[in-house]
């Protein structure tokens, strides 16, 4: 038993030794939306309650993996009509579908600080591939803690009708196509 815990102990070394995990700060964090309304304004909203972590066991983030997911039912328009509306069975059906997630299958250079990453989103229990623009900046030394700090914006365009997100009778009213932005600072454990 004990020979069986050392060869495995050895085999898995390299990767646990090597592996960076990046949590996020959630006071400088935010994942949120905006859609056109009545085709001449447009819309915010962001979700108050999200978890996003960053897992890499390449220092220069190149296979990186970041998984993302949020509460449903925190959506804010800063209008609480509307965000009723948002959780009800027509958009986001909250209590049948209390979360949306996010993780990524690929993370490539584009040059500087530019790069873009593929991944799987699920909205209301439909998942698609999406590809996202993301800036990365860092990573830094945080004064306070001395550790590594990054930061992160990605943003896409999705139609949401993909996504069965609204009747096609809001589509008079409310745009197909949504813009999602994630911006944050990830903490290296």
């Amino acid at each position: 038993m004990k020979k069986t815990v050392t060869v495995l102990a050895l085999i898995l070394l390299p990767f646990l030794t090597h592996a960076q995990i990046w949590s996020m700060d959630k006071a400088h964090a935010k994942v949120g939306f905006t859609v056109t309304h009545n085709l001449i304004s447009e819309v915010d909203g962001n979700f108050k309650n999200f978890e996003a972590v960053i897992s890499s066991s390449k220092p220069d983030l190149s296979d990186a993996i970041f998984e993302m997911s949020a509460e449903t039912a925190s959506i804010n328009t800063e209008n609480e009509m509307r965000d009723g509306h948002l959780k009800g069975d027509s958009f986001f059906n909250t209590a049948k579908f209390p979360s949306l997630t996010f993780k990524s299958t690929s993370f490539k250079k584009v040059s500087g600080s530019k790069y873009t990453m593929t991944g799987n989103l699920t909205i209301k229990g439909t998942t698609k591939p999406v590809t996202m623009d993301v800036t990365l900046l860092g990573p830094n030394t945080d004064q306070k803690t001395g550790k590594p700090i990054l930061g992160i914006k990605a943003t896409t365009k999705i139609d949401r009708q993909d996504f069965k997100v609204g009747t096609s009778l809001a589509s008079s009213t409310v745009a197909d196509e949504v813009e999602l932005r994630a911006t944050g600072e990830f903490k290296q454990n």
